[in-house]
Formats: C-alpha cells, structure tokens, sequence
C-alpha cells in the first residue's frame, strides 16, 4: 500500500529567472550567429533554448488546501502540500489534489432495522483527503469509492439498531442520535481509510418509518401517548382525592362513614379523569334513599 511522503521542492522564483536569463542568453547568441556565422553560437543558442524550455517545464503552483503529487516514470515520489511556486524535476507527473473538506449528502435509503421494520434513512458525510498516495493510487474514483462506503455503513448502521427502543433499556436510531452518530462516524472512517480520507463529521438527515407502515407506527405512538397521558391524569386525580380527605378530616367539616368516602372518592375520580365536563345531579334525599 502506497504511504503518503512529503517532500519540498526549489523555490520557482530563481528558477524561472534563470529560465529568462537563458532565453535571452540563446537569443543574444543566435542573432551574432547571424551576423558572423558560427556553429559554436548556433550551438550556445540552441542549447541555451533547450535548457530554458527544461527549467520552465518544472514550474508549478501549489495552491492554499491543495497538494501536488510526485510521480516519476510511475513510481511515487512524494507530496508538496506547502503552497507557494516551486520547481521541481520536468520529468516528474505533478498531480494536483485538493485538500478541501467536502460534503457528501447520501441519499435516501430504504433499509429494515433490527426488530424488521423498513425504515428510510440518509446521512451527511464531511470528509476530506488526509493520505494524498493512497487517495490517488489505492482506490479507482475517491468520490465514489467515499460514497458507496458511505452507503455501506449507513445501512449496517441502521440494521443494527431499532428504530424506537419502545421503553426497553437500549439504544435505539430515534432517541439516541449522539451515540447512532458517533457509530456511524467510526463505522465511515474504518471504511474509508484505505482511500486516505478523514471523516470530520457525519449526522443522518432522514429518519422515518417507510410509508407502508408509517400509519400502523403512528397509532402505536398516538396510543402510547394516551396511555402516558391517563396515567398522569389518574396519578394527579389520586392526589387530589388524598388531598380533600385529609382535610376534611383535619378540619372536621364533615364526618363520613366508609360507605360515603368511598362515594365521595367514586365521584371525584369521574369528575377529575373525564375528559367532557360534567352537569352535577343534586340529590334531595340521604346516600340511602
């Protein structure tokens, strides 16, 4: 496997006045050739052309996030990644590759979760190149090779979890998104290293249930926050109940008998954990008549 190697290069701005300095010195050599004819100059000049073109062809810019790889008849010669402009070998391949970061947006997947359920799910990667040898001679296309890897884990990603932990005691893709991310980021990177890439971040940007059992996973949501609903109305309607027996026994208003606390008690849950309001009934008579 190819392993990044930095290298420096000659400073381009000597070089290049050497370069001039030459094709002037050719062509002040070629037009005394043609006054007094000399095969000598002819030869300086012609020469001269020769090296200034040579010296010109090894010029090259980096540019700020940009690198230029080294290659010298098909064997790695290392990695400029300073910017500035630089001189190096004209024979040497110098191949420009961009250090910026990028943002891959994956696109929507349909996957089934661990209990089964299909779910769809996408997710953004910001990644870029940190091993420019291995970017550039590892893999065949870096951008797709990103994104098919990418995909790869999104889907083992989303296998490996539930959708919704459902009250259980485990991590699930809807309620733990901090650790369904740091997941991912570790999966996308272990993928991603034989291409010489550096995942920043990655965060899903869809999480629903397909649509075929998106109305069935609603229901199931819609009950269970009614459940959770009655059961704090009930808890609040207990305390109060607790609450006016007690101080009807602490102040002495009334004193009642087992038959009528439990009526009292009966008729103050239905009041408290209805849900329409109630027309009171007045009874004229006693409790047992």
């Amino acid at each position: 496997m190819n392993r990044e190697s930095v290298r420096s290069a000659l400073p381009g701005y000597p070089m290049i006045l050497l370069s001039l300095l030459l094709a002037a010195a050719a062509i002040a050599s070629l037009v005394r050739a043609a006054g007094t004819p000399s095969a000598a100059l002819v030869f300086t000049g012609l020469a001269a052309i020769v090296a200034s073109i040579f010296i010109a062809a090894g010029l090259f810019i980096v540019n700020p996030n940009d690198a230029r790889v080294l290659v010298l008849f098909g064997t790695y010669k290392g990695t400029v990644k300073g910017n500035g402009f630089y001189w190096a070998n004209p024979f040497l391949v110098k191949r420009r590759i961009t250090l910026r970061a990028r943002n891959l947006n994956g696109e929507k997947l349909k996957v089934n979760d661990k209990g089964g359920n299909p779910i769809q799910i996408a997710a953004v990667v910001v990644w870029q190149v940190e091993d420019t040898a291995r970017a550039l001679y590892e893999v065949d296309n870096l951008v797709q090779f990103v994104g098919i890897q990418t995909e790869t884990a999104v889907r083992h990603v989303a296998t490996s979890y539930p959708y919704d932990a459902l009250g259980r005691q485990q991590l699930s893709l809807r309620d733990n998104a901090n650790e369904i991310t740091a997941s991912l980021s570790a999966e996308i990177a272990a993928r991603v290293t034989a291409g010489g890439v550096h995942v920043i971040e990655s965060r899903l940007t869809r999480l629903a249930y397909a649509p075929e059992v998106a109305q069935a996973k609603l229901r199931l949501q819609q009950a269970d926050a009614v459940v959770a609903a009655r059961r704090r109305i009930v808890e609040g309607a207990v305390g109060m109940v607790e609450l006016a027996l007690a101080r009807l026994d602490e102040h002495d208003v009334v004193e009642l008998d087992d038959e009528r606390r439990v009526s009292m008690v009966s008729n103050l849950l239905v009041v408290l954990c209805s849900d329409q309001a109630l027309q009171p009934v007045v009874n004229a008579g006693s409790l047992y008549s």
